[in-house]
């Protein structure tokens, strides 16, 4: 989970994705998920900080990407208030 945020520039840093997940903030299909939780194509993953939420698919996994074509990585499914992307 957490290296899928950061290869598709979800979130910047894979700390920080680590630590979202750790806090409870990142959800795969519903359900609370910890950094190292397997995700696939069709997951649908949301994540929040205070406010902001947003709600993505995933559309393809990869090791890594330029950073030009790491949107395509997944669907933006729902931007919560106040989403600005790149945390």
């Amino acid at each position: 989970m957490d290296k899928f945020l950061k290869v598709s520039r979800v979130i910047k840093r894979r700390t920080l994705a680590k630590e979202a997940c750790d806090r409870g903030q990142v959800t795969v299909n519903g359900h609370v998920a910890k950094a190292g939780t397997e995700i696939k194509v069709q997951d649908v993953v949301e994540i929040g900080f205070g406010r902001r939420r947003l709600k993505i698919r995933v559309r393809e996994l990869r090791e890594a990407v330029p950073a030009a074509q790491a949107a395509g990585l997944y669907e933006v499914l729902d931007q919560g208030e106040g989403w600005y992307g790149g945390e």
